[in-house]
């Protein structure tokens, strides 16, 4: 549904700034007014009784009064917070997403509206998510998709093989692959050494573009794949559909899905952002610097990238687990005496 559709002005008003202004993207737009419409309701709710056996996600929220949520308080939002836990039964990262919304729209109601004096969201904490080290496919596991992807029959056999690849080599989001253009495609030269390089311009979170450099099984995949592209007129997308549109998310989805179960590793907890786990985890233990990782993930925070540096911290206790002699005991006193 489209957010206009049920949406009080002031919180129109929001999200258009934060698409507009702040280039928010469609996907953390939509994440907004999931999260606020949830929190208007709450609001409604709880200043009419008679509403309380209504069925939630029924409730409208164009109605909601400025007034009230003039009169909202940081304990107010505290008891969302404990609702969405204990009512929606949403886990800690959930509630985290809906606290950082709330945030959000109070220091637009307080910078931009100017409703409050100080934002009552201010000093609101957010819930501290467990530091879950990121899943991922092994090496073998990587190469074994990569291998069940390999017997080329169609046009869009060599598609899916050249997504995969992109995938688990270049660390890219879904949005990002699915926004490729052929003409994002590009080549060139070090001035240097004269050697020809190729990367492909992508538009990341925040609309904002980055080049990510493409090493040759991308290349080779590419080429691969571009020779069997079909023409399909007036559409500039690289990955086509069968319709030869772009493809959607969900078609990719589908098709990293269905290539897993072929692959024997279905039931995993494996998917598409998984590969994009891979693809920076495989970097980093083999030697790329986090700082550098974090450009090549289009990350706007070091922390965000920091995650990846457990995972070799993981590797170190395991290897040091492993050693033939990490099972032997110390001695007591009483066993050496004669």
């Amino acid at each position: 549904m489209n957010y206009k559709d049920d949406s009080p002005k002031y919180l129109s008003d929001f999200l258009d700034y934060m698409a507009v202004i702040k280039g928010r993207s469609e996907l953390t737009i939509k994440n907004y007014y999931s999260d606020l419409r949830l929190f208007l309701r709450y609001l409604k709710v709880n200043n009419d009784p008679t509403l309380k056996k209504s069925d939630f996600s029924e409730i409208t929220i164009s109605d909601v009064p400025e007034q009230l949520v003039k009169s909202v308080t940081l304990t107010d939002i505290m008891s969302f917070l404990h609702f969405s836990m204990d009512q929606r039964q949403n886990h800690q990262k959930a509630r985290a997403r809906k606290a950082v919304s709330i945030r959000q729209f109070f220091k637009y109601l307080t910078d931009t509206k100017q409703w409050f004096e100080v934002s009552p969201a201010a000093k609101l904490e957010l819930p501290s998510p467990k530091n879950a080290l990121p899943k991922h496919l092994s090496i073998d596991q990587a190469n074994q998709l990569l291998s069940e992807c390999s017997d080329i029959k169609t046009w869009a056999d060599s598609r899916d093989y050249c997504i995969i690849t992109f995938f688990l080599n270049c660390g890219m989001r879904l949005s990002e692959l699915v926004g490729i253009s052929v003409n994002d495609y590009m080549k060139s030269k070090d001035v240097n050494t004269g050697d020809e390089y190729y990367f492909i311009k992508v538009v990341g979170k925040g609309n904002k573009e980055r080049i990510i450099y493409l090493n040759n099984a991308c290349v080779s995949a590419y080429n691969a794949y571009i020779k069997v592209r079909p023409n399909a007129q007036g559409e500039n997308a690289l990955f086509l559909s069968k319709r030869y549109k772009r493809i959607s998310n969900r078609r990719v989805e589908q098709i990293i899905e269905e290539k897993l179960i072929k692959s024997g590793l279905a039931g995993m907890g494996f998917s598409v952002h998984k590969l994009r786990h891979t693809a920076a985890t495989l970097m980093y233990q083999n030697g790329v610097d986090v700082r550098v990782l974090k450009e090549v993930l289009g990350h706007e925070n070091l922390n965000t990238t920091q995650i990846y540096t457990h995972v070799s911290d993981l590797q170190i206790k395991n290897a040091m687990d492993n050693n033939p002699l990490s099972d032997m005991k110390a001695p007591n006193k009483d066993e050496n005496e004669e």
